[in-house]
């Protein structure tokens, strides 16, 4: 695929993400009614790599970014074309230029309902729903089950602690991904027996506050894990993007003021993303839609 595209009577370029002022990035989200910063943003191209579709005075028309964890993987997000030219093929043509540059590497998304057909004649396949709970939390939250194991405290500086139980729940190693995440969250763990079987991070993005990665191998252990950052934001704005639409977890979130308000459906090309099973460390809580 070329590395420039035509759409009506104007041509766009392929453009890297950093070359571009993040206030285009911002106004291009603000566009389509993303709620990113520009910090949210630098964050982002600190996290992975973009391209911006750009036409000859350097006005921004659309972007995607990828992010590899390894060799053989990586998730795809903030694939955004702006209105003007959302119907004429610019989605299509990202997209391939992403293919391009992250080679044969298996690829896994969350996709609006936008671009679910797209991302279909793209050769992907859907996994599952991914719920967007958010609202201002509650003064009170709901009782919570007893605790199994001590809830601490982690250390940026200790982000090693949580990679391996990351991994396994994750599929793969993002121990550089965690690390960044790190910089700017509070991070909760769960031990039980000296052993650390789960984790959350609560960290600033958009409107509020995102409590994400949430990791835990049961229901009960991610409640813990959650309600201890949603103490610390009540009444402020906080948002959990997760794949549990009802069951206790779904619960606590509703109770604690939280609504569903809209759903993203996670794909993937090449090997199968998500494979749960019982017992076993689980992604509660994504990091974001564009990393998982």
């Amino acid at each position: 695929m070329g590395r420039t595209v035509r759409v009506k009577s104007f041509e766009l370029a392929a453009k890297d993400i950093n070359e571009v002022d993040v206030k285009l990035l911002h106004a291009l989200s603000i566009g389509v009614g993303w709620p990113h910063r520009p910090k949210d943003w630098n964050f982002l191209r600190r996290a992975g790599h973009g391209i911006v579709a750009v036409d000859g005075i350097g006005r921004v028309f659309g972007s995607a970014m990828w992010f590899p964890h390894g060799r053989e993987f990586a998730t795809i997000g903030l694939v955004i074309t702006s209105p003007r030219t959302q119907a004429q093929g610019t989605g299509r043509w990202l997209m391939e230029q992403v293919f391009e540059r992250c080679g044969g590497r298996n690829l896994s998304l969350n996709s609006t309902d936008a671009a679910y057909h797209l991302y279909l004649s793209l050769g992907f396949t859907k996994e599952a729903v991914v719920y967007l709970w958010q609202g201002e939390v509650a003064s009170s939250l709901p009782a919570v089950p007893v605790l199994d194991g001590e809830l601490h405290s982690l250390s940026a500086e200790n982000i090693e602690e949580i990679a391996a139980l990351d991994e396994r729940a994750f599929g793969t190693n993002r121990q550089k991904l965690l690390a960044l995440l790190a910089e700017g969250a509070s991070i909760c763990v769960l031990r039980r027996g000296g052993e650390t079987v789960g984790y959350s991070m609560n960290r600033e993005f958009g409107r509020g506050h995102v409590i994400g990665p949430i990791v835990a191998n049961n229901d009960c252990d991610a409640i813990h894990l959650t309600a201890v950052h949603l103490r610390d934001l009540a009444g402020r704005f906080a948002r959990v993007d997760t794949r549990e639409q009802t069951g206790p977890f779904a619960d606590l979130l509703q109770q604690s003021g939280l609504a569903m308000s809209e759903t993203v459906t996670t794909m993937s090309k090449g090997r199968r993303f998500l494979n749960r099973k019982e017992n076993e460390p689980w992604v509660y809580g994504l990091a974001g839609h564009a990393l998982s």
